[in-house]
């Protein structure tokens, strides 16, 4: 039997709003204890300078002292995180470090995170695992989603077939079922429009539990042409980067009707989806920053088969998933388990993925 150890999950995602840090004591197979968690939050300036440099595919000055500093704001948060525990970096085994996605294009074998994994590990003298997608594009995988293998040891004793829908700047699932198998694709667009255009128009990061939409009305002519991109006519494993869409379709609308109808736009995606799961769900578990838009889970509610609820029934914190993903994914990482599959990336074979480095190596 494989040692049981503490882990440390750190998540900066594509809504680039700061970062999740969570502790989880696991084998890699199974998830023994949670530990506590916390965020912390970009400054709207430095959310600004990630956006500045999305879509390079060069480094250059700028992009490596943005990548220094999101390490270094990374290694404050697990410093936080183990005051907050009340344990020391030694009881410590991995931190599981995804970094700031900045550009991702599977089609091109491309993908990059920022993040300085020796530099990390230097900081906080903990092992890290970083630079977990890059091995499975290379071999011609989607590279995402990644947190499945996750879900999966989180479906441990539910009732199955079940679906985990992470909501995030795009919006993914994992499909478990009956035998366990895992099935997972993006299904499309989650927060990042919505978050774009309230930014963009109201001058607020999000649109809080969904109250603008609510007020507004669903364009069905514009919903069926955003539904009309080629995305939803390929099958899965398939994975999308935040600027896949775009939200010019909504431009001209009431800022109220806007929002309700990218709401639905994240909503039909996600029902589109099951036409690709061999058996209907009989729960969806909903995680992410999603889950708080009260206008987006009535449309779900309304919409999807099964019961639609918060992973936070099941006694998760669902803003967590991910980060505790990634401290899972650290530990089968270093143990040389696989962490993305055919059926949840398109690798052509299990992949471990992820680099390790200790601090006594630097």
């Amino acid at each position: 039997m494989a040692d049981i150890v503490w882990a440390i999950g750190l998540m900066s995602g594509t809504s680039m709003d700061g970062i999740d840090a969570a502790l989880i004591r696991t084998d890699g197979e199974k998830v023994f204890d949670f530990g506590p968690a916390l965020s912390i939050a970009y400054e709207q300036p430095f959310q600004d300078r990630i956006r500045a440099v999305l879509g390079l595919r060069e480094t250059n000055d700028t992009v490596n002292a943005l990548e220094e500093e999101i390490t270094l704001k990374h290694a404050d948060a697990v410093k936080a995180l183990l005051e907050k525990a009340g344990i020391s970096a030694a009881e410590v085994a991995y931190i599981g470090f995804h970094g700031q996605t900045i550009n991702h294009v599977p089609s091109d074998r491309f993908t990059w995170q920022l993040g300085k994994g020796a530099l990390l590990a230097r900081e906080t003298g903990i092992p890290v695992v970083y630079d977990f997608r890059s091995q499975d594009v290379a071999a011609g995988g989607e590279g995402a989603p990644l947190a499945p293998v996750y879900h999966g040891a989180l479906a441990l004793g539910l009732e199955k077939p079940v679906v985990f829908v992470n909501i995030g700047g795009v919006s993914n699932i994992t499909y478990v079922g009956s035998d366990g198998g895992l099935i997972a694709f993006d299904t499309g667009p989650g927060n990042g429009l919505m978050d774009d255009l309230m930014l963009e128009v109201a001058g607020q990061a999000y649109d809080e539990a969904g109250k603008t939409a609510a007020k507004g009305q669903v364009d069905r002519a514009v919903l069926s042409e955003l539904m009309d991109h080629p995305y939803f006519r390929r099958k899965p494993p398939k994975s999308l980067d935040r600027h896949d869409f775009s939200k010019d379709p909504v431009e001209g609308l009431a800022l109220e009707d806007a929002m309700a109808t990218l709401a639905a736009f994240t909503k039909t995606a996600i029902l589109r989806a099951m036409d690709y799961l061999p058996e209907r769900p009989r729960t969806w578990l909903i995680c992410g920053g999603g889950r708080h838009n009260a206008t987006l889970m009535g449309m779900m509610r309304r919409k999807l088969p099964g019961t639609v609820e918060p992973v936070d029934l099941l006694g998760l914190d669902g803003d967590m998933i991910e980060a505790q993903a990634f401290a899972l994914m650290a530990v089968r990482s270093a143990r040389g388990l696989p962490i993305s599959f055919p059926k949840t990336t398109n690798a052509p074979r299990p992949l471990a993925g992820g680099h390790l480095v200790k601090p006594d190596w630097i």
